[in-house]
């Protein structure tokens, strides 16, 4: 009688586990990396500390997961820590712990305090006084998630330093505003975010995706309510914000446009002089807008040649409050009737006047990065204008 050979047995079946759970710790999170345990098994009635737990990795940390496999992290440097929490609570999370401080000789080190592999980063870092610093700082991180891993990483820098030197005006000088983007690439970053770039064309500096979002929904929706939009004039503070006027007057009822007509000493920084009002603002409200105010010296100058051209009252409207001295006095005097600004920079107690009105940018900065994090629409926030 002829015998068969047995039939293979099929191999042992193993159990299928998503990614960074551990078969014996089923109650950890997702994403949480698996450690074998260390030493002498717990006594009856006493409760194991795993090193993820005494390290603080089982808490709810800068960790959103949209699936089994994706994950969202939020990490902040110490320039604008009141920002980076406004915009942790937006997005439901909150950040992940980090250590950072300065060395004696003034050399910055960093270290974040749970496990960044897999992720998508968002490093946000407001570039405020000193800029160096803070720059030097995000760099670091970014350098630090590269090398822990991280699957992405989106640089949040809500006010971009150096922005303003975006081309060589004379011979001789830096294009330091390319040199940054530069930096940014060579040290791990993968996307851009920013918010008012001083000129557009920085987008095309950066090696990857640039979002360029915009604070003039959130200005326009505050201004409408304290002007009579019926009588009410956009005025730009020079010639080369005339297109940010025209969407800003058709925001705000379509009204007409005016700029101010200045001249600049290119050899003295911060230093201009305006000229004459351009366009119809005699007994009209007129809304000035700018991208940014440091010394005030360009804005307290064109209020002055609003106020003597007829009109009726003043309010300037700037993404980012710089506020270099002597910007306080200066805009505290100049006669206009408010100052408004949003928290794209940390604006201290003891520079802030009665005047002044700040508006969080920390909504915008939330949605725009869920909507990275989620492959969606950047553009949609903005009337697919942006």
């Amino acid at each position: 009688m002829q015998q068969h050979a047995p039939w293979p047995r099929s191999p042992p079946r193993t159990s299928r586990r998503r990614p960074g759970r551990s078969a014996t710790a089923p109650s950890s999170p997702p994403g949480a990396p698996h450690r074998p345990p260390t030493g002498p098994p717990s006594a009856p009635g006493t409760v194991a500390r795993c090193p993820a737990d005494h390290e603080g990795r089982r808490v709810n940390t800068g960790i959103i997961s949209n699936d089994g496999e994706r994950r969202l992290v939020l990490i902040s440097g110490r320039a604008h820590p009141d920002l980076a929490v406004a915009v942790s609570e937006s997005l439901g999370s909150t950040l992940v712990p980090t250590t950072a401080y300065d060395f004696a000789n003034g050399e910055i080190y960093v270290r974040f305090g749970e496990s960044i592999r897999g992720a998508d980063a968002f490093v946000l870092q407001s570039h405020a006084a000193p800029i160096n610093q803070w720059i030097m700082e995000q760099l670091l991180m970014v350098d630090a998630l590269k090398r822990a891993s991280a699957k992405t990483i989106t640089v949040v820098a809500p006010f971009y330093g150096y922005a303003r030197q975006d081309k060589k005006h004379r011979g001789r000088e830096p294009i330091s505003a390319r040199l940054m983007s530069d930096l940014f690439k060579t040290a791990g970053a993968d996307r851009l975010m920013s918010v008012d770039l001083h000129a557009a064309q920085i987008q095309g500096f950066f090696d990857g995706p640039v979002d360029h979002l915009w604070a003039m929904p959130i200005l326009v929706e505050y201004v409408r309510t304290r002007v009579d939009t019926t009588n009410v004039t956009v005025v730009s503070p020079d010639a080369g914000r005339i297109r940010v006027a025209e969407q800003w007057a058709a925001k705000l009822g379509g009204g007409p446009l005016a700029f101010i007509h200045k001249t600049r000493d290119i050899s003295r920084p911060n230093r201009t002089v305006a000229n004459r009002v351009v366009g119809d603002v005699e007994g009209r409200s007129c809304v000035l807008v700018d991208d940014l105010i440091d010394t005030a010296g360009t804005i307290t100058g064109a209020v002055r040649v609003l106020m003597e051209a007829g009109a009726k009252d003043v309010i300037v409207a700037a993404t980012h409050g710089v506020l270099s001295d002597p910007a306080v006095d200066r805009l505290m005097q100049c006669g206009a009737r408010e100052v408004v600004v949003t928290d794209t920079l940390p604006i201290p107690e003891d520079r802030r006047f009665p005047q002044l009105t700040v508006l969080s940018i920390a909504p915008l900065l939330a949605r725009a990065i869920r909507e990275v994090f989620d492959d969606g629409s950047v553009t949609s926030l903005f009337d697919g204008q942006a």
